[in-house]
Order: structure tokens, then sequence, then C-alpha cells
């Protein structure tokens, strides 16, 4: 409410009441960043989710590539629905070389490498090791792109780490291959094609906002993911036989695609243009768990055990730790010339 007095003059007043934002406006502005935050990490578990229950019966390149096709269909859609994305979208398209790298950096990389990674060792480990992406960011931003860190971001990247390793430990029974669980080559092949996934997704955290500048998320992802689905569906073409898959599952795919992966995408980008990053990868921290209670709820694996709650809890609070500020260290923590 603006301060009145006798001595205000009425214009300024009128000025004053119109450029302050209302209490709902501000509330709403306060509430946007927990809400998107919430809606993220719900999404990217149920993603994980329903993409272990895919690969099981169909080729993880073609949940890959049908995903991308319906993501980009769907951004796409949206983006000409608004004046300002449907004017940028020949834009970013004009940004080839930019486009190929960002199109290959998250949705060959991560979306194709995670998905093949699901079929090798599970959505819980894969899960787990996505849920690095908070410390992989980190060490991305400060070897590369020199950005400060804090001590605090350290310390709560650190607790996340550790408990995402201890449930690795102590967790290894979930979501197993059916009647046994991977070999040691398949691990070893899935844990690689997930962690090489995961820093592709680091370093597109921040190539994307230096590449796409002055675009808008909304008129840069169409090209993007359409980029992605061109690589995807020619490996899809030339190297997977997909004939032959129930409708079920293509339902489901497109399902994972539009429904879920294209406003996953949305939701990163916006919260990435908001708070960064480092802010918007360390809320994966908790998807694993989610995926665990998920699998629990679902009947497909046992209650957690009371440890894994616990670790539960440690992540989390490295979660807490490493999006809320503190004092920054001198200087990057590794610094590494780049011409």
């Amino acid at each position: 409410m603006a301060r009145f007095s006798q001595r205000t003059p009425y214009w300024n007043l009128r000025r004053e009441m119109v450029t302050k934002p209302s209490l709902s406006a501000s509330l709403g502005a306060r509430l946007a960043v927990p809400a998107m935050s919430v809606a993220l990490v719900a999404g990217l578990a149920a993603s994980w989710l329903l993409a272990g229950h895919l690969v099981a019966g169909a080729p993880p390149m073609v949940v890959a590539a049908g995903r991308t096709v319906a993501s980009f269909v769907v951004l796409t859609a949206i983006a000409l629905l608004y004046p300002r994305p449907r004017s940028e979208i020949m834009v970013a398209a004009r940004r080839g070389g930019s486009v190929a790298l960002l199109g290959f950096l998250s949705f060959f990389a991560y979306i194709g490498g995670t998905m093949v990674g699901t079929l090798l060792i599970g959505a819980s480990r894969v899960g787990l090791i996505t849920s690095l992406l908070p410390s992989l960011t980190f060490v991305v931003g400060a070897i590369v792109f020199r950005e400060p860190a804090t001590r605090r971001k350290v310390l709560g990247t650190a607790l996340g780490l550790l408990g995402a390793c201890g449930y690795a430990v102590l967790d290894t029974h979930a979501n197993e291959l059916p009647g046994m669980g991977p070999t040691v080559g398949a691990l070893l092949g899935g844990v690689l094609l997930a962690f090489g996934g995961t820093l592709a997704y680091a370093v597109y955290g921040y190539v994307y906002p230096r590449r796409m500048t002055g675009l808008s998320s909304l008129g840069a992802l169409p090209a993007i993911s359409g980029a992605g689905a061109v690589m995807l569906g020619l490996v899809v073409i030339a190297f997977v036989p997909f004939a032959g898959l129930s409708w079920d599952k293509w339902a489901g795919i497109l399902a994972l695609g539009a429904g879920l992966t294209a406003p996953i995408f949305l939701l990163f980008h916006e919260l990435v243009l908001r708070k960064g990053p480092l802010f918007t990868t360390a809320l994966t921290l908790a998807v694993p768990f989610l995926i665990r209670i998920g699998e629990w709820a679902l009947g497909w694996e046992d209650a957690p055990k009371p440890v894994v709650i616990l670790l539960l809890l440690a992540c989390v609070f490295g979660v807490w730790l490493t999006m809320s500020g503190g004092r920054p260290v001198a200087g990057p923590l590794v610094k590494l010339r780049v011409e």
C-alpha cells in the first residue's frame, strides 16, 4: 500500500500505486520458483519410472527417439501459439552449429545414453547417476567456466554425493533385471553411458544460455529438440529394428515425450534462466529416492530400509545447502585457461 499524506500530490500517489506490485502478484512471484521446482522433480521421477517400464519391452534408442520426436512436436506447437517464440524459431534455427551442439548434448547424448543405460542397469541406478548432475555442474562451472564457488555449495554437493553413493551400496537390490542382476560388463557399460550422458547435460546447462542468448526458451527449444530428433532418428533407422512394437508401447513412448519430457525441458530451462544451472541441477538429487519410493508404491520393489530413508534426508539436506548462499571462496577451485 502506498504511503499517503496531505503533501503527497495526487499524480505521485497514483503513479506509486500503479507501479508497485500487488500483494497477490508478489506472492505469486515468490511461489513461482518453488512450484516449478516441485513440478520438475516430480516430473523427472515419473519419467524415469515410465522409461524403465518402456525399455523392458522396446529398444531403448527407439524410446529415446520417439520421446524426442513427441517433445519436438509439442514444443513447436506451443511456441507457434505465441508471437515472440514464433518469431524466434527461425532465428534459433539459423544458429546451426549451436543448435546441433545443444541437440547433441541434451537429447542425443543425455536421453540416448540414459535410455540405453536404463536397459542395462535399471531406472534406479540411472536415476542415481543422474542425481550427480549438481556435482558435475559444479565441477564443469568451476574448471571450464571459472565460476566462483562457495564453501556451503561444496559441502552440500559433497553431502548429497555421499548420500547418493551410500544409497547405491545399501540398496543395490532395487530394480534388478528379471531373475538376475546385471553382469559386470552390463553394469560397467550402463554406468559409463549414464555418466557420460549426465556429464553432457551438465555442459549443456552452461552452453545453452551462452549460445541462445537473446532468445526465450520456448523459441529456442523447437530447433534444439528437432536437431536431437534428427540425430536419434537417423541412428534408429540405420541400426535399430523397431517394427512390431505393440500399440501400448507406442502410446507410452508418446506419453513420455509429450506429457513429461516436453514440460520437463520447459521447466528446466525456465529455472536455469531464473536461478542458474547449479540451483536447477541440485534439485535432481531427490529424484532417485522418489523413483525408489515410486517402485515401492507400485509394488515393483520392497519398502526402502530405514537407513535408505536416512540417506534420503542427508541428500535433501545437501540439496538445501547447495541451493543456499554462502561466501565465495577465493576464485574458482581449479584455474583452467580456455581459449
